[in-house]
């Protein structure tokens, strides 16, 4: 008998792993998603990089899923014709103080076997990025950007050609484990499964919260701001122009992204959010149950020079250019307009630790992933490889 599985959201990851247990477990997949359309947050929020794996731990599964994912990626991509471009990454250091960082983001990259990385002084990152400045850089050549809304779709398409459903408007209301499955009241819909794997991003405590697994992490939502180049200062950037990574945070920093479209984008930065969808300052729908969670509170103490700071950022333009024109100088006020942000589902523990790596529980038939965090759009394929492997093989 073919076993029945239920994902819950069709964002990249989701629709990955609905993908991969379709076509190697011969499941009959079912995706159940709230919105109208696939991809409909974090994926379809981001800036697009396809990232080589340079920045994590040798030896976590961000690392060990990055690298896996980026070939699965670039095959996928060119088997479908969907676009994908190795624009190449800069990481610039703009003081002395942070070639050493750079030395070690270089050590890492290696020790993760990406390849083509190379160290450049100030001189060479110019023949890479002539408009950018610094004291020295690391390259990825390989470093790569693409549209992950229509690989998402492309995914969606998959599930269904191997027999599996897209349901959209389908939001999950109730979920109930019984000793042969377990059973979803989803719209206006009640479904029976054999299995369920948890793919909720934003929504993935509200969803565990009906499986009764709270769990000792909780998403914390943090939104992500950017700026557009208008043009012709677009012309300014080749590729994308990263900063040092503070390596006490799993954020970035601001940065300068070539998108598959042709525009450049500025930013994100990283401001608690409000809301769990808090894509607007004045979204505050969530306040009490995001602040309720002791690891929000105690976060927020950690750290709160560093959120001040984000904060101002928000609300002045002049932050985001400064920050700019730390590596493009040539940069003026009238060349960033404001565009679509995004928010970033962000697990924090109970005693405020930013959690960095990705995180999957497995209980019973309920797979629940906790913590997908860039570079999980990288990494969908593999990452869906991973959770396949978790998820329990049916015994009847």
């Amino acid at each position: 008998m073919t076993e029945k599985i239920g994902i819950v959201g069709a964002g990249i990851v989701g629709l990955a792993v609905a993908r991969e247990l379709a076509t190697v477990r011969g499941a009959e997949v079912t995706v159940l998603e709230k919105e109208s359309r696939v991809a409909a947050h974090q994926t379809g929020h981001n800036s697009g990089v396809v990232h080589a794996g340079i920045y994590y731990p040798p030896g976590s599964l961000k690392a060990r899923l990055c690298r896996e994912g980026v070939a699965l990626l670039k095959d996928y991509c060119a088997r479908h014709a969907l676009p994908y471009e190795e624009v190449g990454k800069l990481v610039v250091a703009s003081t002395r103080a942070e070639r050493p960082l750079l030395k070690a983001l270089a050590e890492r990259a290696r020790a993760n076997g990406v390849p083509g990385v190379a160290e450049l002084d100030a001189l060479g990152l110019r023949e890479i990025e002539p408009h950018a400045v610094g004291v020295g850089a690391v390259h990825s050549p390989h470093t790569a950007i693409t549209d992950f809304p229509a690989i998402a779709r492309r995914l969606a398409l998959d599930v269904e050609e191997q027999g599996g459903s897209v349901r959209l408007e389908h939001p999950v209301r109730a979920i109930r484990e019984t000793a042969s499955g377990v059973e979803v009241i989803a719209g206006r819909r009640r479904f029976a499964f054999d299995r369920l794997v948890v793919c909720a991003g934003l929504g993935t405590d509200a969803v565990a919260a009906m499986t009764g697994r709270r769990g000792d992490i909780r998403i914390v939502p943090f939104r992500g701001e950017y700026y557009e180049l208008a043009e012709p200062a677009r012309d300014l950037v080749r590729g994308l122009i990263y900063p040092v990574p503070d390596p006490r945070y799993p954020f970035l920093g601001v940065h300068l992204t070539r998108h598959i479209d042709g525009e450049v984008l500025v930013g994100p930065n990283a401001v608690l959010a409000l809301a769990y969808e808090g894509y607007r300052r004045r979204d505050v729908r969530d306040l009490r149950r995001i602040v309720g969670w002791p690891g929000t509170v105690r976060m927020a103490g950690r750290h709160w020079r560093t959120g001040l700071k984000e904060i101002y950022g928000s609300l002045a333009k002049r932050a985001f250019l400064k920050a700019a024109r730390r590596y493009v100088p040539e940069l003026t006020a009238e060349d960033l307009r404001r565009t679509e942000g995004g928010v970033r589902a962000q697990a924090v523990t109970r005693d405020g630790r930013l959690v960095d790596d990705f995180a999957v529980d497995v209980d019973g038939r309920v797979v629940l992933v906790r913590n997908a965090p860039s570079p999980a759009a990288t990494s969908s394929l593999a990452i869906a490889r991973h959770i396949a492997a978790l998820v329990p093989a049916l015994v009847r």
